[in-house]
């Protein structure tokens, strides 16, 4: 176009040169000058309609390989929650937020940029000690028919009382210590709640149930594991070293002995609930106080009517660290557990948002959270929402992104799409970037309760998960999990730039919706959306 108005002017510079044409210039130059002048104003708005998509469209392949090459890189050595490739992490994600002009939480830090990490204390516990527990003459082995959980040195002969679940809930009229007295002795319950008992729901309700019997006065708690989970990969994950959310100090109450008991055997089972008495002997596991972090980002929203309410967006960036401190299996030639798929992926997607949204926000605000210790228990998300930077009832949405791994590179597998009332705008996400949605892969497994969006879930939030491409579980979505393998030679950067500019796109077209997004009427956590939200 530019070239066009080039030639339209020496051609007038010409005819006004040749006074013989006078007359044929005078009537040649109104029309030009007047095509000119149209050309030229419609060069800004050609300009304006050719940039009119919004940044995350413009987002390069070596942007997101680069941010890959780096978390998922053998010198942080598996990102293992409080050890110094997690803090590595979590260091190049805040200085990420920085180099792009993201603040952090207003009001909660001293200035925008002082700090973007909430530090989330934790407790790290050396790996199972020798011990047993005894019921009569019979005789039930550490590491092999209970594990201990937490707790130091006890040798404790005490009666035995069962309190079902071990749990006190007014709301759902949990009572399960009514007209018990335990003080002084050891306490038998199941595991998980009277509603669920999936693996993530009996290790996140366990440490409730110890905190209970601690108050009531018991001497020590025995856990009848009973989750449809292979008893020996319990046993081989739990055995070695263990992380848990932490106090600030280590008091004498976490030398308080907790066993997990194999309760998938009937007569172990039977031993211990027909049992008056029990002994309860344990070295303990060594344990101390560590840190790690959740790394927050805000970008307040543009519009003013609506920057009060935000959308999340999280992933978690921890892994599990080498082989001998992860529990994983590893060759002599390899043994750091890069986890490129589980999750620097989705750390890259969210890093992809922050630099789109710096660049145009949305209406709505949006908090960007890379999340800690997903791996040991989806404690950072556990932690978040027990001390949210902004109120839980500000957010509208949370769009989490994790994956185990990915075989169908043509695809976004979304959980919970059906459920949690954004689907148009993922799909039509999805879709920009060549994509298809399959939405909960594998419902069998459960996935949607084993990220962290679960715990935003619980708090009424509605809370999808993101997850690179899959069907079904099979053989090669468990080839790299949790292996040494899964690093970033293995990953397709091309799909890795599509999926990251999709799961942005998603959430910025959520953020500027009119209405929030709603659960899906009777889903279960519809009632803690109607309490969070005052409905």
């Amino acid at each position: 176009m530019i070239q066009i108005v080039a030639k339209a002017l020496f051609l007038i510079k010409n005819l006004q040169a040749d006074n013989h044409k006078f007359y044929l210039f005078a009537m040649t130059r109104n029309i030009l000058l007047f095509t000119c002048s149209f050309l030229i104003a419609a060069i800004p708005g050609f300009s304006q309609k050719k940039n009119a998509l919004p940044p995350e469209f413009s987002i390069k392949k070596t942007e997101t390989e680069a941010h890959m090459r780096f978390l998922a890189s053998d010198e942080l050595m598996g990102r293992r929650t409080g050890e110094q490739g997690n803090m590595v992490a979590a260091r190049y994600i805040a200085e990420q937020f920085r180099k792009l002009g993201i603040g952090n939480v207003p009001g909660v830090f001293a200035s925008p940029t002082d700090s973007y990490f909430q530090n989330v204390p934790f407790e790290k516990m050396g790996p199972n000690g020798t011990g047993e527990i005894t019921i009569d003459a019979q005789i039930l082995k550490s590491g092999q028919d209970w594990i201990l959980m937490s707790g130091g040195a006890a040798d404790l002969h005490a009666e035995l009382v069962y309190a079902g679940y071990g749990l006190e809930n007014q709301a759902k009229a949990w009572d399960d210590y009514k007209d018990l007295d335990v003080k002084g002795k050891i306490v038998l319950v199941q595991s998980g709640t009277p509603e669920v008992q999936t693996p993530s729901e009996i290790i996140a309700v366990s440490s409730e149930k110890r905190s209970i019997a601690i108050q009531k006065g018991a001497a020590g708690l025995i856990e009848l594991f009973n989750a449809p989970v292979p008893w020996n990969m319990v046993n081989k994950y739990f055995t070695g070293e263990k992380i848990s959310l932490g106090e600030e100090s280590i008091t004498s109450a976490q030398a308080f002995p907790h066993a997990w008991v194999n309760g998938k055997e009937a007569n172990l089972t039977r031993t211990l609930r027909s049992a008056k008495q029990v002994g309860f002997k344990t070295s303990g596991r060594t344990r101390q106080l560590v840190s790690s972090y959740n790394v927050a980002g805000y970008i307040p929203g543009s519009d003013p009517k609506l920057k009060n309410e935000y959308i999340l967006l999280t992933a978690h960036y921890d892994h599990v660290g080498t082989g001998k401190q992860g529990g994983q299996p590893f060759s002599p030639e390899d043994s750091i557990f890069n986890g490129a798929r589980d999750n620097a992926f989705g750390t890259v997607a969210l890093l992809t948002a922050a630099e789109a949204f710096a660049r145009k926000p949305p209406k709505r605000s949006v908090l960007i959270i890379a999340l800690t210790a997903e791996e040991v228990g989806l404690l950072g998300s556990r932690y978040y929402t027990a001390h949210p930077l902004l109120p839980l009832k500000n957010c509208i949405f949370n769009i989490n992104s994790d994956g185990a791994g990915y075989n169908d590179t043509s695809i976004a597998a979304v959980m919970g799409l059906e459920r949690t009332g954004a689907r148009a705008e993922i799909e039509k996400a999805c879709q920009a970037f060549g994509l298809g949605v399959f939405a909960d892969p594998s419902p069998e497994q459960g996935l949607f309760d084993r990220s962290d969006n679960v715990n935003f879930a619980k708090e009424g939030i509605p809370a999808p998960t993101f997850t690179p491409g899959f069907r079904e579980f099979n053989g090669d979505i468990m080839k790299h999990y949790h292996q040494v393998s899964d690093h970033p030679e293995t990953i397709d950067f091309d799909y890795l730039l599509k999926f990251s500019q999709a799961f942005t796109y998603a959430a910025r077209l959520i953020a500027n919706r009119a209405t929030a997004p709603q659960w899906t009427k009777g889903d279960k956590y519809e009632e803690a959306s109607k309490r969070l939200y005052n409905k």
